[in-house]
């Protein structure tokens, strides 16, 4: 097979993956059960918001919901890339969706793409539901065409940086009950990104931590597009550190799109039929 013809391959996966991507989001937004999951924590976010309408941050005047707000959308962000596709890896495997998957040229690159752009999109829903209204509650926030473009790139870094990597995770596991396990470690993780208190107020090496993973960088960069300059006072060198953020979430981003092909091609390949169908009948005898 020639250079040309492999890389036509690749593009037609690639074009393959999003429209299996967009039909997998109008599904996702047509289930129930997805809407809910979808929209409950942009209101439980609002409901936090309006319970700090009138408090300001400890020493100015500034709104404590202004300050928050940045930091719940990156956080929404890590959190929609991370701990989504994990699941759907697991149920996928159980139901021969990647033994499908493996049985087409450049399947696993397609199945891929059509993750990111299912939870990119459904990660923008849940954003929009808290962003709009948001807005009203959390006063002092900066609103103009550099607030867009900023929270638009740190948005498609965001997903880029963390649904590949949730991709490779999700396909180490061995049945979807486990991905549990990837939610909780997401929650941990949240506790030294500086989403709820600055960063600076950790212990050294809990800054050096929370500055490994993505979520630290997505709430600086929400919070770089949404808030005055004056705020970054309060940031590691009293820098929003635009390009190390951006540099940061790009390392992440190409680790995850080289990684998760590789892991699910291993993954795939343990798969048969049969393994298929015996757990398929494990899912069903839990009552599924």
């Amino acid at each position: 097979m020639t250079t040309t013809t492999r890389t036509d391959a690749r593009w037609a996966a690639v074009r393959a993956g999003l429209s299996r991507g967009w039909l997998e989001t109008k599904y996702s937004l047509r289930e129930p059960g997805d809407l809910v999951w979808n929209l409950a924590f942009p209101i439980i976010y609002l409901v936090v918001l309006l319970f700090m309408q009138g408090s300001t941050v400890p020493g100015t005047d500034f709104a404590l919901g202004a300050m928050v707000l940045p930091s719940l959308v990156g956080m929404s962000i890590g959190f929609g890339g991370l701990t989504g596709p994990a699941s759907t890896i697991a149920v996928d495997r159980e139901d021969g969706t990647l033994l499908r998957a493996k049985a087409t040229p450049n399947g696993m690159i397609g199945y891929l793409v059509g993750k990111i752009l299912m939870f990119a999109l459904t990660t923008a829903v849940s954003l929009v539901a808290l962003i709009i209204p948001a807005f009203a509650v959390a006063g002092d926030l900066r609103l103009d065409v550099r607030t867009f473009v900023l929270l638009v790139l740190i948005f498609l870094f965001g997903m880029l940086a963390t649904v590949p990597i949730s991709v490779a995770l999700g396909s180490l596991l061995k049945r979807a009950s486990q991905t549990g396990l990837l939610f909780l470690g997401s929650m941990l993780l949240i506790v030294p990104s500086g989403i709820f208190y600055p960063i600076t107020a950790l212990p050294e090496w809990l800054q050096w931590v929370g500055q490994v993973f993505p979520y630290y960088w997505l709430g600086l960069g929400a919070r770089s597009a949404m808030l005055p300059e004056s705020m970054a006072s309060v940031e590691i060198g009293e820098s929003w550190r635009t390009a190390e953020m951006f540099a940061v979430l790009g390392v992440w981003a190409v680790l995850g799109m080289v990684l998760a092909p590789i892991v699910l091609r291993r993954m795939a390949r343990r798969e048969s039929g049969s393994t298929v169908a015996a757990a398929r009948e494990r899912y069903m005898s839990q009552g599924y």
